[in-house]
This record gives structure tokens, sequence and C-alpha cells, in this order.
């Protein structure tokens, strides 16, 4: 039968309104409302007019109904600056990723999710020591944020959406965390919003993490809290930095966490015993800022890789399948399948380390 839902869904993803839609495929706006609420079947001319406008296959709008998320409980970062359609085409490539790890679910043993539950009342910097001590890290720099979270059960995918409105975002569906990374950002940034949507995970696994109000707000700069706490330990950080810290000593220094000149900055200046004055703290955020380490990281470290996808599409290749046999049993457009990983996978013949990619180790289930 056809799903209204699936078509609301594709055309959010291409960010359109009903009526754009009915315009391209040349209908009616009643027509597009009435199939969406399910009021009417589409016949066979309508559909393949939609399903060619849309760029989605038929079998697409035969589905069952998809996990629809809603603003809610989605922790969109920069939601003020999004437009509506920016925040719909994001809620769809989200409910398509969440389609694409069930479709993985079903073929792989997925490491099982390890993310426990910590007391509400910690602060950030308290869940992130405890998270860290839970996973075994002690003090020492993350190596590899993705691969960690992918090894501990959590779901990444990428978020090729064109616009840097739409950075990073996590949610909680089913008992399982998914996060979805964007590509604008450095290696260093990208890094640390892997960690803010961990941030988001621990924290706010109930509540409400999207929106313009104090408590959204207020989650945002938690968020903000514990990743700074997570990749550049109190502990670690104190025993590494000496007492007088320059603007060129924090561009040598910042490798060590992998993380951006200003987020050490800023981690510096924001210790329970903070190593800058807050006259410091803005005299080395302007030199870094006149270097260009506002916006951007020179001579920044390699964007992180997924290890996990690299595995199934090794698995894959050895199967002489491809993402195109992916898309088409998710019925999916290749081209959404894509941008899903655009962002986390190795580059070709390389694996995370650059070494070569080596047969995946993934057992087949199904």
């Amino acid at each position: 039968m056809f799903n209204g839902k699936r078509l609301s869904l594709a055309r959010k993803r291409q960010k359109l309104t009903a009526k754009e839609l009915a315009e391209k495929a040349g209908v009616s706006p009643v027509t597009i409302t009435r199939l969406e609420t399910g009021q009417n079947q589409a016949d066979s001319g309508t559909l393949e007019k939609l399903a060619e406008v849309l760029g989605y296959p038929v079998q697409f709008f035969f589905k069952e109904d998809p996990a629809l998320l809603s603003a809610e409980i989605v922790s969109f970062r920069s939601l003020s600056s999004m437009t509506a359609k920016e925040r719909n085409a994001a809620l769809s490539a989200g409910d398509n990723g969440v389609e694409v790890y069930e479709w993985l679910e079903n073929r792989y043993n997925l490491p099982a999710l390890d993310l426990p539950h910590f007391d509400p009342e910690l602060t950030p910097e308290a869940a992130a020591d405890a998270l860290r001590q839970h996973w075994g890290l002690s003090y020492q720099p993350i190596a590899n944020m993705m691969k960690l979270m992918e090894a501990k059960g959590i779901r990444v995918l990428g978020l090729e959406e064109t616009t840097a409105n739409v950075d990073a975002f996590s949610f909680w569906q089913n008992d399982k965390a998914y996060v979805f990374l964007n590509s604008f950002k450095s290696a260093e940034r990208s890094i640390f919003d892997a960690a803010h949507e961990l941030g988001h995970l621990v924290l706010h696994r109930h509540g409400q993490t999207s929106g313009a109000d104090e408590d959204t707000r207020t989650a945002e700069v938690e968020a903000n809290r514990f990743a700074s706490a997570f990749l550049m330990p109190e502990e670690d950080v104190r025993v590494r930095m000496p007492r007088l810290i320059t603007a060129d000593l924090i561009l040598r220094a910042k490798k060590r966490w992998r993380v951006s000149a200003m987020a050490l900055a800023y981690r510096l200046a924001h210790l329970t015993r903070p190593m800058l004055s807050e006259w410091q703290y803005r005299s080395i955020c302007i030199e870094l800022g006149k270097r260009g380490y506002r916006t951007s990281e020179p001579d920044g470290i390699p964007r992180e890789t997924s290890v996990l996808w690299g595995k199934v599409l090794s698995q894959l290749w050895a199967e002489r399948k491809s993402l195109v046999d992916v898309a088409d049993e998710l019925s999916l457009p290749m081209t959404e399948v894509e941008r899903l990983l655009f962002c986390i996978l190795p580059q070709h013949g390389t694996d995370n380390e650059g070494g070569e990619v080596r047969r995946s180790k993934l057992s087949i289930v199904k």
C-alpha cells in the first residue's frame, strides 16, 4: 500500500514544499496533501511523476512507516540559524540513516552499545570523567574519536548538506544512539563536534536538546563542557602545559589532544583552576584569529573516517557488491546512501591509519 509518510519524507529531504512538489510533478497541491495524509492512494501515473521529481525509487513509497524523527528529540546545535527546509531535510536524512543502520544490523554483528546511565546530577566535567573511567581511557588523549564511538556501539553517519547551518546532530532511537557529522568544519572541529554530540547522548538522554529556550541553550553549553573535558582531561592538561603559555605553544600543544587551537585556549581558561587569565585568554584568541585559527585550522590533522564502514565496504567488495546494491536493497536513491557516508568513508585504497585496506572481519549473520 502507498505510504503517504514516505512521500512526505522524500519531499522534505529534497527541501520542497507541497506546492513546489505539486508544480514540478504537474499535480495540484491538494493531491499532494491528500496523498501524504493517507486520504488518497496514488495512481501509477502520479506515482511515477512523483518518484521522478523526487529522485526516489517507486518501491520506496510502499515501505513501512519511517522513524519520523522530530526536532524535539534531535540535538540541533544551530537550530536558530537553520531554515525549516534545512531542519526538515536533516531530520529526513536521520530517518534514512536509521534504515541504513537497520540494514547493517540485520547483516553484520555490530558492536553492542556501551553507554551507561550516569547520575543526572553529575556536572558535564564529572560525567566526562566517569565515561572515560568506564571505557578505561584513563587521562590519555583520544587517538580516534569516531573509531572510539563506533567501538562502543554508537552509530555514526555523515551529513552532506551543502550548508554550514546543519553542522552535526545526535539522537536516541529505540535505545540506540546515533550521531551525524557534517564535513564543513576542520578535522579538529569535527572531532569536537563528535564529542559534543556524545555529551548530548550522555547528559540529555531523555530531555529536549533543540530549540530557542533557556533549557536548550543550557544543554548546548553543557555538551560543550562535556566535550572539552572529555577530549582534554584537566589532569593531562596540567601535566603537559607549562606556566608560560603563548599562542605558539598552543599551536604545538593542540596536536596532542587533536583539537582546534581555539578549543585548547578555551579549555586552559576554563579549568577548575584556570591556566590562563581572562586577559591572557583574550590576547591569545586575538593572536590566533590574526593567524586564521578563528575560522579554520591551518596545518590541520587528517579527517577521521569510519573504521566500521570501511570494513563493511571491504566485505561488500569481496562479495562483488557495492553501495548500489545497498541502495537497491533499501529502495533508496544511490545519492542518498552516498550522502550519508560522504563525510565518514575512508579514502579508496587506504585505511584510517593510511595503510592498505584490509579485508573485513565482520561476520555475516543473514
